[in-house]
């Protein structure tokens, strides 16, 4: 296992150069919360009501950030044809940069998510259960966009066509996400249902996506 180890630590430190990094992460999603009551007004209670979507909506656009480059820095220095030729097979290698990035970029996302939440005027029990539904969710967001980002690796300045190809795929966990917040905040859809298909996509991904994005990054090597 030290290869493995090795390579994730390698990754963890190179998405805190260039992936975006926790502190530009948690300053984006900050940005997009505290912007909201500006547009729907100061009514707290329908910021509580709308505090879930706000806070899945931020925390998708804030795990997209900086995941256009998740390969592209490796394709360009011709590390990527080391890790292609390597020993670790492909799918692993695709799979432990995603979970680097999703330490470095979702998980204080997750951790600071109830402060912002309290902003919102968010009781703490529906807050805990929407933080729960953020900690399921956004490894599927990240699975989901290493697809893109290994599609668009070779193109330059390839983020807005990586945004284009990612965000339709990543509906199903918002819709799911947003349903599981929302019964957590009093809606009328039980929380366990959504909950548990949020946690299926994510593991689903898991599986999959490694796959997909290595075969991706195949076919641009070649």
């Amino acid at each position: 296992m030290t290869p493995v180890f090795a390579l994730f630590a390698r990754e963890w430190r190179v998405a805190r150069r260039i992936g975006g990094g926790a502190s530009v992460g948690a300053v984006f999603f900050l940005i997009l919360v505290a912007i909201m009551p500006f547009a729907i007004g100061p009514d707290l209670n329908l910021l509580a009501r709308l505090g879930p979507a706000i806070l899945w909506i931020a925390a998708l656009l804030a795990t997209l950030l900086g995941l256009d480059r998740l390969f592209q820095a490796d394709h360009d220095d011709g590390s990527l044809d080391v890790m292609i030729n390597g020993p670790l097979p492909l799918e692993l290698v695709a799979l432990i940069k995603c979970a680097a990035h999703w330490t470095t970029s979702a998980l204080p996302l997750i951790v600071v998510s109830p402060v912002f939440g309290l902003m919102l005027g968010m009781a703490p029990q529906p807050l805990a259960l929407v933080v729960a539904t953020l900690a399921a969710g956004t490894p599927a967001l990240t699975m989901i966009g290493a697809i893109g980002a290994a599609l668009t690796v070779s193109l330059r300045r390839g983020g807005l066509l990586m945004a284009v190809l990612v965000l339709p795929l990543t509906i199903p966990v918002l819709i799911f996400g947003v349903a599981a917040a929302s019964a957590a905040s009093g809606g009328a859809t039980p929380f366990l249902t959504p909950f548990l298909m949020l946690c299926a996509i994510s593991l689903f991904a898991i599986a999959a996506a490694p796959f997909a994005a290595a075969a991706a990054l195949r076919h641009v090597r070649e």
